[in-house]
């Protein structure tokens, strides 16, 4: 399919402004970039360190892991796992090393790799319930785990420059 970048023609039909290989793609990168501040934490700082009662930054790598995984099968299945199990307290595939945070997070990409060709093409378009509690059109809300992905990554910044280390550079995805 075309590109193009005007989004609506005037009989009121919807033309594609990105793919949803891009959109992958897009998402993709910012995920090898979350990646890359996963491996800059030394290791117990990635488990204990915390600035103004914000979580760990596992914490936030493992809610980031479990919404993907769970949000991608939802979207192509429409079975939605309840939201306590997205979060850092749902104990469920919890990992205690840097390593095993690693391992998940790949196993994660391979999976939502698997799953996205599966999203019918019109479903992007579609409004959806997102575990439960997020009601918008598919395109949003895989937008908004990009967002919340970004979000807790400038947690993570954060947590690094105060600890005297230099972050990955945000522009390379």
């Amino acid at each position: 399919m075309e590109n193009i970048a005007v989004a609506e023609k005037a009989n009121d039909t919807i033309e594609q402004v990105i793919t949803p290989e891009e959109l992958l793609n897009h998402w993709q990168g910012h995920r090898r970039l979350t990646r890359r501040v996963i491996e800059a934490f030394p290791e117990d700082k990635l488990f204990n360190y915390s600035i103004g009662g914000m979580r760990p930054f596992s914490a936030m790598a493992q809610e980031l892991t479990n919404m993907a995984v769970a949000g991608v099968r939802g979207v192509v299945t429409d079975k939605w796992a309840p939201v306590s199990e997205l979060g850092h307290h749902s104990g469920k595939d919890t990992a205690n090393t840097k390593a095993g945070i690693l391992q998940q997070w790949d196993k994660a990409t391979a999976e939502i790799d698997e799953w996205w060709p599966k999203i019918p093409a019109g479903r992007f378009q579609e409004k959806m319930l997102a575990f439960g509690q997020w009601e918008m059109e598919t395109y949003a809300i895989i937008l908004y785990w990009i967002d919340n992905e970004i979000h807790h990554r400038a947690q993570g910044y954060v947590y690094l420059r105060s600890l005297g280390i230099e972050p990955p550079y945000f522009w390379e995805r």
